[in-house]
């Protein structure tokens, strides 16, 4: 067996079964020879930025095999479904979510107060969640314990778990005590190794620990440029590597035909991040004129996740989060959301993401309503978390609009969601890769 087949194994024997007996609840594959046709009142064109009206869309096996009229005849054999009364538009990207583990509570140290079994558990069930909520696809930005996330990717590719297409980070590529470790541990404590797997100082230590995530099986880097709302000890305005560093890793990440996402808060860090040439500044929240204006030169991604502020607020008065976290949330939430409205009207590249983790999985749609009321237009939104979000992860041939040869992934609300952006808060279908996972019909 594998390394990943072993860890799947164990999660497995956590769960009361083995491999050989074990079969998913739900198959996310289609059968190769299966024809569909949804027939919907209405499909959200992403690529076009349009409306089409009455389509009938052909899925055999997998991939979306034709887009018909309501002229065209049906094709002889095909099960038919029925979504006339409902706006149709492809399968929905998160790209920032932390399915590992469970969501974000008051203890800095609970990401050490699981086993690697359990936290592959929560993931599974994070998974489920996520997909029944519309968003057939997510890329996952980190987690603590290293390459476990690897490992929810390939048990849902397999078809043993129930989840969203996943591209993997592996593990967070952080600085001694930034913020990407668990800190705040008594008595001055360090985390084991295997939360330490992207801790690097120097341009070369870099360079060494994203070819080993990539070996590992990430699909792609996570940085941490700055500071962290949510790492205790951390400031969020403070440039956590050397512009030399983040190019190092750019560039490292490059010869495997990879990228590096940025976590950046700070003005310096996002900076010196669009410099080295990452793909995406993840958060945002400090950018200024000078940044907004590099990351429309440079063609850099904007993954911004405007609605967790004000979760992190209540939630975290609630329930007793530390005092620091809290104050450099309030210090951030508004002038992210200034900063994203500035970086929009500029005409910066935006793709949806949404730190899903910080708060429950399955939630991710809340944060639609958000780009609108700062300054996205309702199709903006939508395309944000479609073909935008495809197009930064390289998977545009695959995912993010409804088109011939693409993955049947797709997604029906009641009513237009162009008019009420929330309708996306209450997705009443789903199909991944052909299969349906989801139907309130």
């Amino acid at each position: 067996m594998t390394g990943r087949s072993v860890a799947l194994a164990a999660v497995l024997v956590v769960a009361g079964c083995s491999i050989s007996e074990y079969e998913p609840r739900f198959a996310v594959r289609a059968p190769v020879d299966s024809l569909i046709v949804i027939r919907a009142g209405a499909l959200v064109d992403v690529e076009r930025g349009e409306v089409i009206r009455e389509p009938r869309i052909v899925v055999r096996g997998e991939r979306i095999a034709a887009i018909l009229t309501a002229a065209d005849p049906l094709p002889p054999g095909a099960r038919t479904v029925d979504l006339r009364a409902a706006t149709l538009l492809p399968g929905l990207v998160d790209l920032h979510t932390h399915l590992i583990g469970d969501i974000q509570s008051a203890s800095p140290t609970a990401p050490l107060e699981t086993s690697a079994p359990q936290d592959v558990l929560l993931g599974v069930a994070n998974a489920r969640r996520t997909l029944e909520a519309g968003f057939t696809t997510v890329r996952d930005v980190g987690t603590y314990r290293g390459l476990l996330d690897v490992t929810l990717r390939d048990a849902i590719d397999g078809g043993t778990v129930v989840g969203p297409r996943m591209a993997v980070a592996g593990a967070y590529l952080t600085r001694p005590g930034g913020g990407g470790e668990v800190t705040g541990l008594p008595g001055g404590r360090v985390p084991p190794e295997e939360f330490r797997r992207g801790v690097a100082r120097t341009p070369e230590e870099v360079r060494r620990r994203v070819r080993a995530l990539l070996d590992g099986g990430a699909d792609f880097i996570k940085v941490i440029a700055t500071g962290a709302v949510l790492t205790v000890g951390t400031a969020v305005g403070e440039l956590e590597f050397s512009e030399e560093a983040l190019r190092a890793a750019v560039e490292e990440a490059a010869t495997r035909g990879s990228y590096v996402t940025a976590h950046a808060h700070g003005a310096a860090g996002i900076k010196a991040a669009v410099r080295a040439g990452v793909r995406s500044i993840e958060h945002g929240s400090l950018i200024d004129d000078e940044g907004i204006a590099l990351m429309k030169a440079r063609g850099t991604w904007l993954v911004a996740d405007i609605y967790n502020g004000d979760y992190i607020r209540e939630i975290g008065r609630r329930d007793g989060w530390p005092e620091e976290t809290l104050r450099k949330n309030d210090e951030t939430t508004e002038a992210q959301r200034a900063g994203f409205r500035k970086a929009v009207a500029a005409g910066v590249p935006i793709g949806y993401g949404t730190d899903s983790g910080v708060y429950p999985h399955g939630d991710n749609a809340r944060q639609f309503a958000y780009l609108v009321r700062y300054g996205a237009t309702p199709m903006q939104a939508i395309q944000s978390a479609t073909i935008d979000a495809a197009r930064l992860m390289r998977w545009e041939d695959r995912i993010g609009s409804v088109a011939v040869g693409k993955f049947a992934d797709l997604v029906a609300v009641d009513g237009d969601p162009l008019t009420d952006i929330r309708l996306l808060e209450r997705i009443r279908f789903v199909m991944k890769g052909g299969k349906i996972v989801r139907s309130d019909r």
